[in-house]
């Protein structure tokens, strides 16, 4: 029985914080106090740029990690657009050129002719 994408990211999931957490004991060289401000630091905001280097190398294992035994379960990794992965579609062909010395056509709501300041909307009767 295969198991739903949903187990396979909870274990991948589970995978990583526990991957990141042994890289900021490895990142903190066994120092209590480093290892509390490492973590003290994170915050919602953290970048990966702003993560030990450590950490970072854990967290980019722990993706590749995760999108191959994704593959190896027989998911199929799409891009963000979710739509079929295959060759692009042809370019569509572009509008001819306009003759030269021509404008473009561009148009416009004009308003009636008439007075300006006369009133909108048909006559009233008298």
């Amino acid at each position: 029985m295969s198991k739903s994408a949903t187990d396979i990211m909870g274990d991948i999931v589970a995978a990583a914080a526990i991957d990141a957490v042994v890289a900021f004991k490895t990142a903190s060289r066994g120092v209590p106090n480093a290892l509390l401000r490492d973590l003290g630091a994170v915050h919602p905001n953290t970048t990966l740029a702003d993560l030990p280097a450590e950490v970072r190398a854990a967290i980019t294992g722990g993706v590749r990690a995760a999108f191959t035994r994704l593959q190896k379960e027989g998911y199929v990794i799409a891009p963000a657009g979710g739509g079929p992965t295959g060759p692009a579609a042809p370019p569509r062909p572009r509008p001819a050129p306009r003759a030269p010395g021509k404008p473009p056509v561009v148009e416009t709501k004009r308003r009636p002719p008439g007075p300006r300041g006369a009133p909108k909307g048909p006559p009233k009767p008298r």
